[in-house]
């Protein structure tokens, strides 16, 4: 039987999710940021089955990895016992490795 992992959002990481969704609407459309960015948290909730598949980044921070949704954005965690924390959601090439 397979572990299922829980996924929890730092602080951080929902702002950061919350600042691009008003970039998007305001740019576009309030459904367009809505879209995306749920789009973004089942990116995040699919790290429940299987979050070892990140690029590990022990170089940035020990336990650090990170994976991307549709090329554009970098999702920062780390896996603790059950739980995936998320670190930080970083859109179109933010430098996450100084804001971790």
């Amino acid at each position: 039987m397979n572990k299922t992992y829980r996924v929890l959002l730092s602080p951080e990481s929902e702002e950061q999710l919350a600042s691009l969704y008003r970039y998007i609407a305001d740019a576009g459309s309030p459904q367009t940021a809505l879209d995306y960015t749920e789009a973004i948290l089942v990116t995040c909730e699919s790290l429940t089955t299987f979050p070892e598949r990140g690029v590990a980044r022990d170089d940035v921070r020990p336990g650090l990895r990170t994976t991307h949704h549709r090329g554009r954005v970098m999702i920062a965690y780390t896996v603790i016992d059950a739980d995936v924390h998320i670190l930080g959601i970083f859109y179109g090439g933010q430098d996450y490795e100084s804001l971790i």
